[in-house]
């Protein structure tokens, strides 16, 4: 049988099209490479990019993770393995991190040494085709209190990308203590810099003792921040102090502390970031006090500090009250009339510094809720909501006074079951916290959230931010009139552009174009403020893609 010429072309670009496919919004343009069509394990996490290959990391079911590689011109699976973690001393390895450092790639794997109270992290080596080595190299044995309280890892990649801040903190309860263990490894696995102790705290009501953040910038400094918090109810006020625990390379890592007094108000949140000045920028929300000294909780603005880490000094903290203008946008008139505060529900989620030293702080009204768990047979499940609506965009000069403010509208919405979830996993009590990570668990990436939020784009002094939405929503910018995105397999990409005086333009796309691909806001790696590796899907069909910035 003979096939026509016409439908011979429209073979033929279909075929072309399903590989070519180019998608376009504003400045910012993406290509996708190949039609993923083995699907052991859905992306949950992009690794990185070396050697012409992408790395990264899918998941199947609870704990099923493969390692995919891809070819990094066409995007297209070259292997997709399952990773099996060696046993250590007879101990099964729990999956913690996969890290690419410089051009070498290693799972971390954690187990609990029972026997002399010890959780430890050990290394595996993967080969640049994605096959683990039989050999494992211990990075951490922190001691702990009991085996009941062994503490979490926690990790940061430096800005460089060739080191690995890894962070144990575990409580020890009788002692009204946490031990901390800070450690710097550098691409061979060799221990840079490390750091242990144990720090005090009082075990009482209205007491709060948190590890805010940590950093490392790209001198090789490590920093810590701490930040406690508690009520006199003789004084009437709430006392609040930081501790910036610095450990230099130019002073081989001695520790130094900086202390910042902050009594007088309530800090709800902190994220540090090192900027290329030399200065560590601190910010996040307060709250007022009542009469009382009790704290409002709710957010009252936000604050920033500068540390200057040439002489250690901290410079005076700004606190920068909403503005009648931004309450309007997030609460209402009526409410923004009466003086109303924002429920405390805000998270930061991304830091950005620009070119004049100043800062953009996003933060996400983000909250999750869990439903009662159940148990079908030795598995207990959870069903999950996550919920992921407004930014707050706030620009700040280098002093840490506000610019201007505006806000990304949105309201999104997945929901998932989680299958054996802990919520004991956030390593603090009523008085211990460790708020250092909070991102949402690789256990519940791939079955939904990973749609929401959003990826900031900064280049030009000019900020995109790109998030999939409701076709409904098209041209609006106002809250009010915001309808839920919860259908992510029918929304489109649209981005909120903001000039350097945070002035807003709405980009959307003229039509939904069927079969379009759907971004994951969750799962992408920037290489540069120029171009970004991302993830998207439709259904069945998953791609990875280049995302470049004009």
């Amino acid at each position: 049988m003979k096939l026509k010429l016409p439908i011979l072309l429209l073979i033929f670009f279909s075929v072309f099209l399903s590989y070519a496919q180019h998608d376009e919004l504003g400045n910012i343009s993406i290509n996708y490479g190949e039609e993923i069509t083995e699907e052991k394990g859905k992306i949950i996490y992009i690794i990185g990019q070396t050697n012409d290959k992408i790395y990264a990391l899918g998941l199947k079911g609870k704990n099923k993770y493969f390692l995919k590689v891809f070819g990094a011109e066409k995007m297209n699976l070259l292997s997709n393995n399952q990773i099996k973690l060696p046993d250590v001393k007879k101990k099964k390895l729990t999956f913690e991190e996969i890290v690419l450092l410089e051009d070498k790639l290693y799972i971390l794997g954690s187990y609990l040494d029972k026997k002399n109270k010890a959780f430890k992290l050990e290394a595996i080596p993967v080969s640049e085709d994605g096959i683990l080595s039989e050999n494992t190299v211990n990075l951490f044995s922190s001691s702990i209190a009991k085996n009941s309280q062994k503490g979490n890892f926690y990790f940061k990649i430096s800005p460089n990308r060739n080191q690995i801040l890894a962070l144990h903190a575990g409580l020890y309860s009788k002692e009204d203590a946490i031990k901390y263990n800070l450690k710097l490894i550098d691409a061979n696995l060799n221990i840079v810099a490390k750091h242990a102790e144990k720090v005090s705290f009082t075990d009482k009501k209205r007491y709060e003792f948190d590890i805010s953040d940590f950093s490392v910038n790209t001198n090789g400094d490590i920093f810590l921040v701490t930040n406690e918090s508690y009520l006199d109810k003789k004084k009437n006020t709430t006392f609040e102090n930081f501790e910036i625990h610095s450990f230099k390379k130019a002073n081989n890592y001695e520790k130094d502390i900086i202390q910042i007094d902050l009594s007088g108000n309530e800090i709800i949140n902190c994220s540090a970031i090192a900027t290329h000045n030399n200065k560590l920028q601190l910010l996040g929300f307060y709250s007022s006090l009542r009469k009382s000294g009790k704290p409002n909780k709710e957010l009252k603005g936000v604050y920033n500090g500068t540390i200057d880490l040439n002489t250690n000094t901290a410079a005076e903290f700004k606190f920068n009250e909403f503005d009648y203008d931004t309450k309007v946008k997030l609460l209402g008139e009526r409410k923004a009339s009466k003086g109303k505060d924002l429920k405390p529900r805000y998270k930061v989620h991304t830091l950005i510094e620009k070119e004049d030293g100043g800062i953009i702080m996003l933060s996400e009204h983000s909250y999750v809720i869990y439903g009662k768990s159940s148990k079908i047979g030795p598995i207990s499940v959870t069903q999950v909501v996550y919920v992921n609506n407004e930014i707050i965009v706030t620009s700040l000069d280098s002093n840490g006074a506000v610019e201007w403010t505006n806000v990304v509208a949105k309201e999104q919405k997945a929901a998932t079951t989680i299958l054996g979830l802990s919520l004991s996993a956030s390593g603090g009590n009523a008085s211990f916290s460790v708020s250092a990570e909070a991102n949402i668990p690789l256990v519940a990436l791939g079955k939904g959230p990973e749609y929401l939020s959003a990826i900031p784009i900064y280049k030009d002094k000019k900020l995109t931010v790109l998030f999939n939405d409701n076709p409904k929503n098209k041209g609006i910018t106002n809250m009010d009139d915001i309808k839920l995105t919860g259908n992510f397999n029918k929304s489109n990409i649209t981005a909120f552009e903001f000039d350097n005086e945070g002035n807003l333009t709405r980009l959307d796309k003229n039509s939904a174009t069927e079969g379009q691909l759907v971004i994951r806001p969750q799962i992408y790696f920037d290489i540069d403020r120029d171009e970004y590796i991302i993830y998207s899907s439709k259904k069945s069909v998953d791609k990875l893609g280049r995302m470049f910035i004009d």
